[in-house]
């Protein structure tokens, strides 16, 4: 795959996705589904929220706003955290569990030839898909592009084929990550301006002018966004749902660099030396980060 940018323009390639922020109205019921649904444990209690996570590792933080509302179907916002495995065992594991938590919040599951995923809605409407990568010597690339698909995926044969009482039992010890996280915005032109030519990401594909994948490092996609539900949408209003994506990078150094990208496009940024925190063109927070194990 060949960078449309110059290297020093580019994001590195052990980025990583970290812990997602959501902002909620019930933290009992929202606790309650991220634990035992998702098998998610409670890393550590701050300020009033949760970071629940595995392995001592957050991968969400629920953030109690009890005086936000709902956004509308048609805001910009999250589509989804993606929550990705280390293998289809660990994967049926949380699958089936969400599933017999409350069956009504499973929506759909995916064929994407890079990746097998199961799409779940949480309580406060949340996108979630839980993902398993096929090894990257199968994925197809062509002119910079990785071929993507949304083909049928069977849950219940998944299940019978990948589950076992054994894995179920280990869940909690099973390895998690934020594989990615997928966004609602008002126009994909917009987002390629943002997310490729100012923050740095690499397009790994794009769906009809209706949904845009980028990455470091070559992976499918850290990041997407889309607007099957949101075109022409503007900056969000502050309301439950999404408060912050965060990325983790393991150099100082390369903070300073997308500083200095933010600052020649203009974008304000609050800018720590070791952080940044911005927002894009619809107000979607974004806290970019120094951790030394990222993409570890």
């Amino acid at each position: 795959m060949t960078p449309t940018t110059s290297p020093q323009d580019l994001l590195p390639a052990d980025l990583a996705m970290s812990t997602v922020l959501l902002k909620v109205g019930d933290m009992n019921v929202m606790s309650a589904y991220y634990q035992q649904a998702l098998g998610l444990d409670i890393v550590t209690e701050a300020d009033g929220g949760l970071y629940l996570g595995r392995e001592s590792t957050a991968l969400v933080h629920l953030a109690p706003a009890p005086g936000l509302q709902v956004g509308r179907r048609g805001e910009a916002g999250l589509f989804h955290t993606a929550l990705l495995f280390e293998d289809q065992a660990s994967l049926a594991a949380t699958v089936a569990s969400a599933a017999q938590f409350e069956p009504h919040a499973f929506v759909g599951s995916a064929d994407h030839l890079v990746s097998e995923a199961f799409y779940f809605t949480d309580p406060e409407g949340n996108g979630i898909e839980l993902y398993y990568d096929r090894p990257r010597t199968q994925w197809q690339w062509e002119d910079g592009q990785v071929a993507m698909d949304s083909l049928a995926l069977s849950p219940q044969q998944y299940l019978d084929e990948h589950l076992t009482e054994a894995v179920l039992a280990g869940q909690r010890q099973q390895h998690a990550a934020v594989g990615h996280v997928h966004l609602q915005v008002g126009d994909v032109q917009s987002a390629h301006d943002f997310y490729v030519d100012t923050l740095g990401f690499e397009k790994t594909a794009s769906w009809h002018g209706q949904a845009l994948f980028v990455s470091a490092g070559g992976y499918h996609h850290h990041m997407a966004m889309n607007v099957w539900n949101s075109r022409g949408a503007g900056p969000r209003k502050d309301t439950l749902g999404l408060g912050e994506v965060l990325i983790a990078l393991r150099r100082k150094d390369d903070v300073g660099a997308l500083a200095e990208r933010l600052a020649h496009h203009g974008v304000a940024a609050a800018n720590t030396g070791a952080e940044l925190v911005f927002a894009d063109p619809w107000n979607n927070r974004i806290r970019v980060t120094v951790d030394t194990e990222a993409g570890a």
